[in-house]
């Protein structure tokens, strides 16, 4: 998602050197190693067995956004609370008997080819901890230093964490892997990945300031025509105007920096649109906040405004009740003409 999404990376264990055991000990340290190997395999195959389990444990930590009588929130489009058939059961519930899809394959694909920096999108590919990303092979056939960077992320429509940077040093090349955030995905409710746009930028190391934006690279996979392509907008609208709306999915009470508070943002304006929010407080008490998401003309995005678990405990908040906010938005780059909406109350409590 965009730049609010907080992924956890396994970094790998660092090893030292060790004295040479007596003699005597050398059997035993070997089967120790080799217990040690067997515990972290069955470890790792465990948490990939349950993750479904710890994923309906922490929906548990979840509170739905419901609307409360005083409630300012910015309309102009009627609220649509029929689903599709394919997405509900019998009871209204959504289904979960969803199949988990296979990792898509890409043709090799040129993405830009300029100022004698080539960059190639050669595979997608899948690793236990890092998750999907796409195989880069950057080539730098020029007489300078360069760095290569990405200002937007785009898997099926959806605006996802786009951190990546490539450094490369004349007449050199690079093997980089360009990540599709796992949090990202799963939160929007993508597992058929068929198309991914990449908004790259490069810049020499001499002169950081002067950066050169590349065209839009468009991604086709081998699941485009399965993809998923209908974003999970349920919950409680806060504000629909000129063609920017904002939900408020739920509240996750325990993310990973305390606290957060989910929302869809879906923007048919025919700008670039960029939201945060100010004047925030949590049951009456007012609160530092942590949010800014941008979201292109014709895409959405999942994000977060996060809370962090010192700045709640010092106002002694356990759990997210009563919320009001104001959004800040403007269009494009025209900080100067911004608009704050009005106060928008919502709740978590029934």
């Amino acid at each position: 998602m965009n730049n609010n999404n907080f992924n956890q990376q396994q970094m790998p264990m660092q090893q030292y050197p060790q004295q040479v055991p007596p003699p005597k000990k050398k059997k035993k340290g070997l089967l120790i190693a080799v217990i040690a190997v067997i515990v972290i395999i069955l470890i790792a195959a465990a948490a990939g067995g349950g993750s479904k389990d710890s994923d309906k444990a922490k929906d548990s930590d979840k509170k739905a956004i419901t609307q409360t009588s005083e409630t300012s929130a910015v309309s102009d489009d009627k609220k649509e609370d029929s689903k599709s058939e394919d997405e509900q059961d019998g009871t209204g519930e959504k289904s979960e008997a969803k199949t988990k899809a296979e990792l898509p394959t890409i043709e090799e694909q040129v993405c830009f080819d300029k100022n004698d920096i080539k960059v190639t999108a050669v595979s997608i590919e899948e690793e236990m901890f890092g998750g999907k990303y796409i195989k880069l092979l950057v080539e730098n056939n020029s007489k300078k230093n360069y760095t290569i960077g990405c200002s937007a992320l785009i898997v099926n429509n959806c605006m996802i964490s786009d951190l990546f940077a490539s450094q490369v040093a004349a007449g050199k090349k690079s093997n980089e892997k360009l990540y599709l955030s796992s949090s990202d995905l799963e939160a929007s409710g993508i597992e058929n990945i068929g198309q991914i746009e990449i908004y790259f930028h490069m810049y020499e190391e001499t002169n950081i300031m002067d950066s050169v934006d590349i065209d839009p690279v468009v991604i086709k996979t081998s699941a485009f025509d399965k993809m998923d392509a209908k974003p999970d907008d349920t919950g409680h609208e806060l504000y629909n105007k000129n063609g920017l709306r904002i939900v408020g999915r739920y509240v996750d009470e325990d993310s990973f920096w305390g606290k957060s508070i989910l929302l869809y943002i879906e923007n048919k304006t025919g700008k670039l649109a960029n939201i945060s929010c100010e004047d925030l407080s949590i049951n009456g008490f007012m609160v530092s906040e942590f949010f800014t998401s941008t979201v292109y003309n014709e895409k959405y995005a999942i994000d977060a405004i996060t809370l962090l678990k010192s700045d709640l405990e010092e106002n002694n908040i356990t759990s997210i009740d009563d919320v009001e906010l104001k959004f800040k938005i403007y269009y494009d780059k025209d900080f100067l003409n911004s608009e704050t909406t009005d106060p928008i109350k919502f709740s978590t409590k029934s």
